[in-house]
């Protein structure tokens, strides 16, 4: 199961690809913008509680989605891009086994905890 997980995420996280190809972007900026949505974790800084709500705000897929459709609708395409972006980087992050997280422990994620058990 674990492999055929990863397997779908790599998937998803080659659509990103595709969909940014179909933006009238230059193609250097998915790579320079695919971090960014790591920024949510200064959310930490103030508390675990915050900082997983912030995080995980920033890294559910359903509002890269959520953005990359406003924008297709109402022909926005920086928040198409912004949809790509944090859609990409929500997959990309769970190919890698880092998932949503809980308020107890940056470390404690819905995939399991992360350095400790290496089933996704």
């Amino acid at each position: 199961m674990n492999k055929l997980l990863k397997i779908e995420e790599l998937g998803q996280f080659l659509l990103s690809i595709v969909l940014f190809s179909q933006l009238n972007f230059n193609w250097w900026l998915f790579p320079a913008l695919i971090l960014l949505p790591d920024l949510s974790m200064l959310g930490y800084l103030i508390n675990t509680k915050t900082g997983a709500w912030i995080y995980n705000f920033f890294h559910h897929k359903m509002l890269g989605v959520l953005l990359f459709s406003i924008g297709f609708w109402f022909d926005i395409s920086l928040l198409s891009l912004s949809g790509v972006i944090l859609f990409g980087h929500s997959a990309m992050d769970r190919i890698f086994g880092y998932g949503l997280k809980y308020s107890d422990d940056f470390k404690h994620t819905h995939l399991g905890w992360i350095g400790r058990d290496k089933s996704f």
